[in-house]
């Protein structure tokens, strides 16, 4: 219909950068989130994404309950993210049992924290999760950063992250923590890994 925000097309300079790394000011925005640590591989990371989604679901499909959100306004449910980090610095960041994750799916604007509470408890009645529990609601700004769509394999992301630094050392700016953000386009399932797409993200701060 018309006037669907849709992410790839409405917010375009987060959602598909060029391949090549940029400088980008990310403004505040709300999320569900959920915080965990180990093998994203593992099945109990697969139930924490199913938790996050089933909830965004629940807010997207919300104009067709007997109350439906003030201001709601038709959109395409946003992709998975994720801000990574290590648990023990000392091991590599090749070691999947040592990541330390908060994963996130973002929210329409017209969402509050009463809704939230809302969506959260019907949820949980009509398709029960062990980690809805965990979910959060939270406002969050990357601010000044620095990104680019990464092509192909996880594994590869490196490669990319190196481009980045390289970047911003030519263009004057500083990474500023060694977390990054990850937003998934592409489906693993069902996306064979040479054509995954992924934004890749971190803080800068101008050196």
């Amino acid at each position: 219909m018309n006037g669907k925000i849709d992410y790839k097309k409405d917010f375009k300079t987060l959602y598909m950068p060029k391949t090549a790394p940029e400088i980008v000011d990310v403004p505040s925005m709300p999320f569900f989130t959920l915080s965990g640590s180990g093998d994203p591989n593992r099945e109990a990371f697969a139930e924490e994404t199913a938790a996050l989604y089933s909830l965004s679901y629940a807010v997207k499909m919300s104009y067709k309950s007997d109350d439906v959100p003030a201001s709601y306004y038709e959109y395409t449910v946003f992709p998975l993210e994720g801000v990574w980090d290590l648990l023990d610095r000392s091991k590599p960041a090749t070691d999947k049992s040592n990541l330390k994750y908060k994963i996130m799916i973002r929210q329409p604007d017209f969402l509050t924290e009463p809704m939230f509470e809302r969506f959260l408890e019907q949820t949980k009645k009509k398709k029960p999760n062990p980690f809805l529990g965990q979910v959060r609601f939270e406002r969050i700004s990357d601010g000044l950063s620095c990104q680019m769509m990464h092509l192909g394999s996880f594994d590869d992301e490196p490669q990319s992250f190196a481009r980045m630094e390289t970047y911003c050392e030519e263009q004057g700016f500083i990474r500023t923590s060694l977390l990054h953000r990850e937003i998934y386009l592409s489906d693993p399932r069902r996306v064979e890994p040479a054509k995954m797409k992924t934004v890749l993200r971190f803080p800068v701060r101008k050196s």
